[in-house]
C-alpha cells in the first residue's frame, strides 16, 4: 500500500465532503486507540477545524493515558485542534441505576451496558457537533465495518462519514507509522473499551484481526470444511460473526408498499 497515496487521497476527499456539505469542520471521539488516532489526525490534515472529545465512562487508566498523549500531540502540531474531555460515568451510572432490570442473564446486560456507552458518547459527539457544525467523523474500519459487524449500532455506528471504512485494520497501522501516531497508541493491544476493564477485541471475538482479515478475503468462495486447523476454527468464527450481525451491516429493512395499495 502507497501509505502517502491513501492518506493524501483521505485528507482530500475529507476536505470535499466537508466543504460540498457546507459544514465547517470535523469532531471525533478519541478513545487512546489506533483508529480514533488516525481518523483524527487525517482530519487534522485538512486544516479545518477539528474537535476531538475525551469521553471516559469508567476506563481504564491506560487507555486514558493513551487518549491524553494523542490529543496533546494532535495539539501541538496542528492549530486547527481543539479538544474537550467529557467524563460520562456519572450520566451512564445515573442511567444504569434506573434501569429496572429482573429478566435477563448477566451477558446479556453486560453486553446491553456496553452498548449503552457507546450511544451515550454517540449522543455527546452530535450534541457537540450540531453546536459547531461539524461532522461527526467515523472510526470504524473495513472489517469490523463490513466483515464482522465489531461495533455498536447507533453507537460508535452512528456517524457522518467514514473516512477509513475501506481500509483493513492492518492497513490503519501502516496509516499510523507513516502519520507519526503516538508509539503507545501504535503498540496498544486493540480494545473497544466499552466493558471497563482491559478486555482485548480478540478476547471478544475469538480471532486477531489479521486473522479475520483472511477469512473475510475467502469467506464468500471458502466454507470452514475446506480447511483444517486454526484456519477453520477462525473461518466458523468470521461466518457465525458476519451471519450474527447482518441487522448492522446492512441498511435498516424497508417494507415496501405495492403501488396498488397506495
Amino acid at each position: 500500500m502507497n501509505t502517502t497515496k491513501v492518506i493524501e487521497h483521505i485528507v482530500s476527499w475529507l476536505n470535499n465532503y466537508v466543504e460540498n456539505a457546507k459544514m465547517n469542520g470535523f469532531i471525533v471521539g478519541v478513545s487512546g486507540g489506533i483508529d480514533s488516532a488516525v481518523v483524527s489526525t487525517l482530519a487534522a490534515k485538512t486544516g479545518k477545524p477539528t474537535l476531538v472529545l475525551e469521553m471516559p465512562i469508567h476506563q481504564e487508566e491506560n487507555q486514558v493515558h493513551r487518549s491524553s498523549q494523542h490529543i496533546a500531540w494532535l495539539e501541538r502540531n496542528f492549530p486547527n485542534v481543539s479538544s474537550k474531555k467529557i467524563d460520562l460515568t456519572s450520566t451512564f451510572d445515573e442511567m444504569k441505576e434506573s434501569f429496572s432490570i429482573s429478566d435477563a442473564t448477566e451477558h446479556t446486560i453486560n453486553l446491553s451496558l456496553a452498548n449503552t456507552r457507546s450511544r451515550l458518547r454517540m449522543t455527546t459527539l452530535y450534541f457537540f457537533g450540531g453546536i459547531h457544525g461539524y461532522l461527526v467523523t467515523g472510526t470504524g474500519n473495513k472489517v469490523e465495518d463490513f466483515g464482522v459487524g465489531f461495533f455498536t449500532k447507533y453507537g460508535d455506528g452512528g456517524v457522518d462519514i467514514s473516512p477509513i471504512a475501506d481500509l483493513l485494520k492492518t492497513q490503519v497501522y501502516e496509516l499510523a507509522k507513516e502519520l507519526g501516531i503516538v508509539e503507545s497508541i501504535q503498540k496498544a493491544v486493540p480494545t473497544d473499551g466499552l466493558w471497563g476493564d482491559n478486555r482485548s477485541d480478540e478476547d471478544q471475538m475469538g480471532a486477531t484481526y489479521p486473522e479475520l482479515e483472511w477469512a473475510m478475503s475467502v469467506y464468500k468462495d471458502k466454507v470452514p470444511n475446506d480447511f483444517s486447523g486454526r484456519q477453520k476454527e477462525v473461518l466458523e468464527i468470521f461466518n457465525r460473526l458476519n451471519k450474527a450481525t447482518q441487522h448492522k451491516i446492512n441498511p435498516i429493512p424497508v417494507c415496501e408498499i405495492p403501488e396498488e395499495f397506495l
